[in-house]
């Protein structure tokens, strides 16, 4: 299914604006961005760049489409809708490289181009980036808590619809799940895949000792059983303790047992218990039933003995944080072949955005490998390639300072499409993965952990800084 018009009915009408206007060949820098971390985690995990790239490469007016828009009660001139079906993405978009640790109020993605095609790709781009970095985010706290424990991602029947499930299990793989139950998912990306049987499996035979045997003589070699239909420990456990001991009858080992419902730290610590007594070390725990970060922790705290965590509806769906809030605004526009900065004022200060072209990077203490804030200056300005002492002030209160000297500016931004043609090669999955984990590496544990985590400071250049003061208090005048 095309994606084309996969936008706000507002953009279709601020480019016939535009067109009709005469403006819109004009150039324009626009900024995608969030304000708050989510979850009220340290940072976020940046996540939907690869299905952003395939919404640009695919993005064409076809005859649906076109007469589509002829039948909108705006009327749009017939010559705008040639110029749509001529439409291709020429513009130039860096982003972030997926796995990334971000956070609030720096550029995740700018793109640089006509008014036109910069305005055009907004919704899309907001949306990719908004759910998967949001999901990644939730899946990166949960994989703290679970603390090398094997996560699944369960989530598919309760996701809203095909796409968010499917790219909802990639974010989660990204941030260090290590398993999908999304049959789709695997098939797209390779992300491995597991799946055990539902209570109807029992419930389709004459006796729960029934259904297990038939269930490990069909797949003996991927046996784990779910035990809570009837009666978890005095009935469940104790038919798969028999399933198991055929299986060995047969020279074969059973995979484990899987809890979905009531006191899992109790049932746990039982189930292992009487797992051991039997001489069945090897069979694992898998745990599920509405399982997030705090629930884990909490079970972990009370000495709960699950080896495998499944992750379903309050991962796919973010559900105590449904959204992630990020924004595309414009800050630059081309003005007599110059680049002319500009700037949003808001009544709530947090919403006034920062002006012009910018480049975020990272400063890396060079002593100890760690990351010492983010910096965000603008394009123009050279300092960093030089690495001269660097001043950090709080753009809040900029009389909180301090100068670091021994560092290393990173750059943050990636070039991925140059005058419409990619240049950026996509990582596969497994580097994704690998990133995501060289980029914790650079930061301090008090910034990753769950509860009141450090904030990582975010500090414009005093150029930049400057810019800002200068227009608000022109825009006041």
């Amino acid at each position: 299914m095309s994606l084309t018009l996969h936008t706000d009915k507002y953009q279709i009408n601020m480019m016939y604006a535009h067109w009709k206007n005469g403006t819109a060949d004009n150039g324009a820098v626009f900024e995608a961005y969030f304000r708050k971390l989510p979850f009220g985690n340290g940072y976020a995990v940046f996540a939907g760049l690869e299905r952003i790239l395939d919404y640009i490469h695919q993005l064409r007016f076809g005859e649906q489409e076109l007469r589509y828009l002829s039948e909108q009660e705006e009327n749009y001139d017939p010559a705008f809708l040639e110029r749509l079906r001529e439409f291709r993405f020429n513009g130039t978009l860096y982003a972030m490289e997926e796995g990334a640790i971000v956070f609030p109020n720096e550029p995740l993605i700018r793109v640089e181009g006509t008014i036109f095609e910069a305005q055009l790709v907004e919704t899309a781009i907001l949306n990719f980036l908004n759910y998967q970095t949001l999901i990644a985010t939730k899946a990166s706290r949960i994989v703290q808590v679970a603390a090398g424990d094997i996560l699944l991602e369960f989530g598919t029947r309760r996701a809203q619809e095909a796409d968010a499930a499917v790219w909802g299990a990639r974010a989660a793989y990204i941030a260090g799940f290590h398993a999908t139950s999304n049959l789709h998912a695997g098939m797209l990306f390779g992300i491995p895949t597991k799946g055990t049987h539902a209570h109807a499996w029992v419930q389709a035979h004459d006796s729960e000792e029934e259904a297990f045997l038939n269930y490990a003589k069909a797949m003996p070699e991927q046996v784990t059983l779910l035990i809570d239909t009837y009666d978890t420990l005095n009935s469940g456990l104790e038919n798969a303790i028999k399933t198991a001991r055929w299986l060995e009858s047969i020279g074969k080992q059973m995979s484990a047992i899987r809890l979905d419902s009531g006191d899992l730290a109790y049932l746990s610590k039982e189930a292992r218990k009487r797992l051991d007594a039997a001489g069945l070390p090897y069979v694992k725990i898998v745990a599920s039933n509405d399982l997030d970060e705090t629930l884990i922790f909490n079970l972990k705290v009370q000495g709960a003995k699950i080896d495998t965590w499944g992750v379903g509806t309050q991962l796919i769906t973010a559900a105590d944080q449904p959204s992630l809030g990020g924004v595309y605004k414009l800050t630059a526009r081309e003005r007599d072949g110059q680049w002319q900065p500009v700037i949003k004022l808001s009544n709530n200060p947090e919403k006034v955005s920062t002006p012009g072209r910018k480049e975020p990077y990272r400063i890396i203490d060079r002593r100890t490998g760690l990351a010492e804030a983010d910096y965000i200056a603008l394009t123009e300005e050279d300092n960093m390639r030089r690495v001269e002492p660097l001043r950090l002030f709080d753009p809040i209160h900029p009389y909180i300072s301090r100068v670091v000297s021994d560092y290393e500016a990173v750059p943050l931004l990636v070039r991925i499409i140059d005058q419409g043609k990619t240049v950026y090669k996509l990582p596969s999955l497994e580097q994704i993965r690998s990133f995501h984990l060289e980029e914790l590496s650079r930061f301090r544990p008090e910034v990753q952990r769950k509860l009141n985590p450090e904030l990582h400071p975010v500090h414009l250049s005093e150029k930049l800084w400057q810019l800002k003061m200068d227009l608000i208090k022109h825009s006041k005048r």
